[in-house]
């Protein structure tokens, strides 16, 4: 396989964004439907909210704060639900007692980058299906050390690292960096550096534009779109 054949794939995301386990479903779909093609995935910190504190807040009075509607909440809990089944993902929100900050996954999450192929997707999708299938508190050190070591990470090493410092600051800098390029909402589906699918979309629309970007790798032209 050429490298004309390679996509570059980074998902900006955040692991407690329901639409973004969603986006990573469908973009496995669409990539399952492309098997020309060779993805590198490459997953991108974003915070939807780095106000939390680090033990978390509880997340009833969190979701309700925040949308200030127990009808409303329900009803988007229940459209997640219906569109998740479709996906395989059994969205389980009564389970979730606590709204977790991310920052600590996301550090996990980038040395997982560095831990073998596939690893960083194996941590993201065990990191999602534990909060929203099971309940799990995602900011909880114990909780990432276990995801860690049954995504294939070295576990001892991931213990001694997230007490400290360790890419606090370049985690915090990257979720800015999205910021600043114009990224408000999550998934983000950077195509390659070039093009920017926005939103947890179908996976066919993400196949499109997948393929797309691969026409135009290998015929070393723009494409019209």
């Amino acid at each position: 396989m050429t490298d004309q054949n390679q996509v570059t794939i980074d998902v900006v995301s955040d692991v407690v964004c329901p639409w973004c386990y969603l986006g990573m479903k469908r973009l496995e779909s669409a990539l399952a439907a492309l098997p020309g093609i060779n993805a590198e995935i490459r997953w991108r910190p974003f915070q939807l909210d780095p106000t939390i504190p680090p033990e978390g807040k509880d997340r009833r009075a969190y979701m309700l704060a925040k949308f200030n509607d127990e009808a409303r909440l329900q009803q988007i809990h229940a459209n997640l639900v219906s569109l998740g089944a479709l996906e395989g993902i059994s969205f389980d929100f009564d389970a979730i007692s606590i709204s977790p900050n991310t920052l600590d996954a996301h550090r996990v999450i980038r040395w997982a980058a560095a831990s073998g192929d596939g690893v960083q997707s194996k941590l993201v999708r065990s990191l999602f299906s534990l909060y929203f299938e099971r309940g799990k508190n995602i900011g909880d050190h114990r909780v990432l050390i276990e995801a860690a070591r049954d995504a294939g990470m070295d576990a001892a090493v991931v213990e001694a690292m997230l007490p400290t410092d360790a890419d606090r600051d370049e985690v915090t800098n990257e979720v800015a960096t999205a910021s600043r390029m114009g990224i408000t909402g999550v998934p983000c589906f950077l195509l390659d550096g070039k093009y920017a699918v926005m939103g947890a979309q179908d996976a066919a629309t993400l196949a499109d534009a997948i393929r797309q970007v691969a026409v135009e790798k290998a015929s070393g032209e723009p494409s019209a779109g």
